[in-house]
């Protein structure tokens, strides 16, 4: 891919990218920033090629995911993926007014696991197939299915439980 091509498919998908580093960063806009530069830069002095094996966007998220680890393997730094799942519910669902539901929705979510949040948070906000989100996390397809799936069964489940939500499912 030429040095020109490559620019104009990284701007193309510059907020999907913003928004996958975010999520990579748990919702810290400074660490997103920092990473999505430095897979930026990665790219742009070919210290990151891409091959053709997988879509640009699927490679492109694989690069900002294994950017971010290693950013934070480095820095030693570990919070929860809860503080940008509020910041990305917020956003991404403003179908959801009332603030009981939102809060009750964010709890749910921050109580699957890490995997399970990641791979919903790929198919559902950033319009990925299962297959890609598989290419991303260097995972068997499988495997992220079924991450997939009990993910939602286990929010279903729990947000079944709670009344507000139970008109709804």
């Amino acid at each position: 891919m030429q040095q020109k091509e490559l620019k104009q498919s990284l701007e193309q998908l510059h907020t999907d990218s913003y928004a996958w580093a975010l999520h990579c960063c748990d919702g810290r806009a400074s660490d997103a920033e920092e990473i999505l530069q430095t897979t930026y830069l990665k790219i742009l002095d070919h210290k990151a090629i891409y091959k053709a094996q997988s879509s640009f966007k699927t490679w492109l998220f694989a690069v900002i995911r294994f950017t971010a680890m290693d950013y934070y393997r480095t820095q030693e730094r570990k919070q929860t993926k809860l503080t940008l799942l509020n910041n990305q519910i917020s956003e991404a669902v403003p179908e959801i007014q009332n603030h009981s539901k939102t809060v009750l929705l964010k709890q749910t979510l921050a109580q699957l696991s890490p995997l399970q949040q990641q791979v919903l948070h790929l198919v559902f906000y950033q319009n990925c197939s299962i297959q890609a989100a598989a290419d991303i996390m260097k995972m068997p397809v499988g495997t992220v299915r079924t991450h997939y799936k009990r993910g939602k069964q286990q929010l279903r489940k729990r947000l079944a439980q709670n009344s507000i939500f139970k008109e709804q499912l």
